[in-house]
């Protein structure tokens, strides 16, 4: 996963010198940081529910808790996305324990997220869902290839799980995602989905719709004939400059704007 301590130059708007450029926030209490992500962490379901990423009990996104980082937030089984407050998120352990709050929760996300939250201490949210094109492109038993500025973020950043035995239900599956996962942002589920991550939940759940949308434009590409490629070094830089965890981060503030000036019910 691509690690940046600044903004790309290319990034960095006219005016920057006098106007304020949005960057992530900084805590010193920790309670109120794990309210602010719990937070974020509500509007990541609003905006897989306005992407339409919802199928019945599938998808889960997960939250590494800022105070116990052995336990980790996740939505509530049974409860619509477009529903989801940050008082519902329910919290278990890598045992699988419920920690808090008042609902079930989706084994899958267990034996999954779980795994991955434990193989990566440097990512902190796990995102994952049964989408349209992310299933159609999962089929193919392929990665995505380097064909637009913005798939070149997963070039040579992306995994492949080949294997499928039906429903995730044991963490030894778990394990196997995670480590197709290794060190990059995403990972393709064969013949299942897709899951990416990242340092935050706004950068896991962009990063999220922006695979989901590029499974869509490869699959559009191949079937109107063959692909053109970036060259791998032109690639490399693209990612580069679009793939850090701090533009990640900014990909997802003007969605979260609009969610929170839509409906900001999920801060409840």
């Amino acid at each position: 996963m691509i690690e940046n301590n600044q903004l790309d130059a290319q990034h960095m708007a006219i005016g920057a010198s006098k106007f304020r450029i949005p960057m992530p926030p900084k805590f010193t209490n920790k309670e109120q940081q794990r309210q602010y992500e719990k937070q974020r962490l509500a509007a990541g379901f609003r905006a897989f529910a306005l992407h339409h990423f919802d199928e019945g009990l599938a998808g889960h996104i997960t939250l590494r808790d800022c105070i116990e980082p052995d336990t980790f937030w996740v939505n509530p089984l049974g409860v619509h996305f477009k529903m989801i407050k940050a008082t519902d998120l329910v919290r278990i352990d890598h045992n699988g324990n419920i920690v808090e709050g008042a609902h079930a929760v989706n084994n899958a996300a267990f034996a999954i997220h779980s795994r991955v939250h434990m193989a990566r201490p440097d990512v902190n949210a796990v995102a994952h869902a049964h989408t349209k094109y992310g299933r159609a492109f999962s089929c193919l038993g392929q990665l995505l290839k380097p064909i637009s500025q913005d798939a070149c973020i997963f070039y040579e950043n992306q995994g492949l799980f080949s294997t499928f035995t039906g429903v995730v239900a044991d963490k030894d599956e778990g394990d196997m995602i995670a480590e197709s996962l290794a060190q990059h942002c995403a990972v393709i589920l064969q013949n299942h989905g897709l899951i990416t991550v990242g340092s935050s939940v706004d950068a896991a759940v962009a990063n999220f719709i922006l695979m989901d949308s590029c499974c869509q434009s490869q699959l559009l590409a191949q079937a109107a004939g063959s692909l053109t490629l970036i060259e791998h070094d032109i690639a490399l830089k693209t990612r580069a400059a679009n793939g850090s965890e701090l533009v990640t981060w900014g990909n997802f503030q003007p969605l979260y704007a609009m969610l929170e000036d839509r409906d900001p019910s999920f801060l409840e």
